[in-house]
């Protein structure tokens, strides 16, 4: 069975990685979505060089694109899910704290509320 990747959606319904995905060109977009498909049918059997952990429960997508290096921060998720949280273009060797705070942020929020919804 496959595993299910999701997007992230703030409380205003506005999806970040997509809006992100959109302002790319349509070539690393098209990258993009090809290793989105490789973890939806790989799950936590894709390893490097297409996913590694950056801290805690999130992980990144690596994406090699003429513009740079693509990053896709996501987490697992029960059910054998994955939520994609924050896409951005690399620009240093490390990545950005602020990158994997926005991404963390966003986890916490996502599983605040999916507890919320289970409790109703």
């Amino acid at each position: 069975m496959d595993w299910i990747v999701e997007f992230y959606k703030e409380v205003n319904e506005r999806e970040p990685v997509k809006v992100f995905l959109n302002s790319l060109s349509t070539d690393a977009r098209a990258k993009v979505v090809k290793v989105i498909n490789m973890l939806s049918d790989y799950g936590v059997l894709l390893k490097e060089p297409y996913t590694r952990q950056i801290r805690g429960k999130i992980r990144e997508l690596r994406i090699k694109d003429s513009h740079g290096a693509i990053r896709v921060l996501y987490f697992t998720c029960t059910g054998k899910r994955f939520i994609l949280l924050h896409g951005f273009i690399k620009k240093t060797e490390k990545t950005p704290v602020r990158e994997i705070e926005l991404a963390e942020k966003r986890m916490k929020d996502f599983i605040n509320r999916e507890e919320r919804t289970h409790e109703d």
